[in-house]
């Protein structure tokens, strides 16, 4: 019994060393690049957290076109690069014909689920952190208009809209206009429409917009700087971009899960399947910094931490579009 015992400790030590050893860390960003200060920086600066804090360098391919992302999986896999983790769920076709291709290969996808034994699948809750931003949203306007421009027009992206909603309309505001881009890949990366499309929201006496559009949010922050009107920024904290006109930015921490696919993997902690992660796991949440610290009262503050003991106990219940495909608000 003691030798079984000492055996299987042996192989699971030489199991942990042997992952170790060959780990090459890669990431494939989503349309729009890495250096769109959103959604893929955020994935950007996970790896970077990594390499900085380990000395392991990896390798990220930031794709052109949908017929790139199979393509770039599989050369990573080919060279023996482990974990390979795609960012975004229009990657979820690609990664389950690779992995299948190469079960020896770990692979990590953001926002999508896929069943095979050798990928880790990362979904958040971003209703719940539009929710929180919604309601500062609603608290900072005058108008009691607010609005939203959203990338490309899916499931995943109403998802916030109707969160922020929520939130917004709990702080009283009266009217939340919608806007999405376009309903191709090429909305994530199209500020001129973006900054058009928050003009029009303005016009319409919106003085607050959130946006959550990729590289596109480029556009819709500049023109609410412009109107000198307030922005709020999404995924990375974007606060920075202007400072004194970002009220916020709802952070989606995807730096957090490329860190902790990377660092699991090399300490032999690798594990599959899916996890979703909200306010309660500190998946998503709002930016406070010397950029927004003067826009944020003390009233907000307490209204918006009351919001997020209110999710994390379930005495408040933010509406998930995804699940049914409505917002009933």
């Amino acid at each position: 019994m003691l030798r079984k015992a000492l055996s299987l400790a042996l192989g699971a030590a030489m199991s942990v060393s042997a992952m170790a050893a060959d780990l090459k860390p890669a990431v494939v960003y989503d349309l729009g690049g890495k250096n769109d200060g959103s959604f893929n920086f955020a994935a950007f600066t996970g790896a970077e957290r990594f390499k900085d804090e380990t000395g392991v360098e990896y390798r990220d391919f930031e794709i052109q076109n949908d017929a790139q992302r199979e393509q770039a999986l599989r050369n990573f896999a080919r060279k023996g690069f482990n974990p390979v983790v795609a960012i975004g769920f229009s990657h979820g076709a690609a990664v389950e014909k690779v992995a299948a291709e190469f079960p020896d290969t770990q692979f990590g996808i953001v926002d999508m689920v896929v069943g095979l034994p050798n990928v880790r699948s990362i979904l958040f809750k971003e209703h719940e952190g539009s929710y929180l931003v919604g309601l500062m949203a609603g608290m900072a306007s005058d108008s009691k208009k607010v609005g939203f421009v959203g990338g490309m027009d899916i499931p995943l992206i109403r998802r916030f809209e109707c969160g922020y909603k929520q939130g917004a309309t709990a702080a009283g505001a009266t009217e939340v206009y919608g806007n999405m881009t376009g309903n191709t890949g090429a909305a994530w990366n199209d500020p001129v429409k973006g900054g058009e499309l928050t003009k029009s929201q303005i016009d319409r006496g919106a003085d607050v917009v959130f946006q959550a559009a990729g590289g596109t949010g480029f556009g819709v922050l500049q023109a609410a700087a412009d109107a000198n009107i307030l922005g709020i920024g999404v995924d990375s904290n974007q606060n920075g971009l202007h400072p004194g006109q970002v009220l916020t930015s709802m952070l989606k921490r995807v730096d957090v899960a490329v860190y902790n696919a990377f660092k699991d993997y090399q300490d032999g902690n690798w594990s599959t399947g899916f996890s979703v992660l909200g306010v309660a796991e500190g998946g998503v949440d709002w930016a406070l910094d010397d950029n927004n610290a003067s826009l944020v009262s003390a009233d907000m503050k307490a209204a918006v931490e009351q919001a997020k003991n209110n999710i994390i106990n379930g005495n408040l219940q933010v509406h998930d579009y995804m699940s049914d495909n409505s917002c009933p608000l």
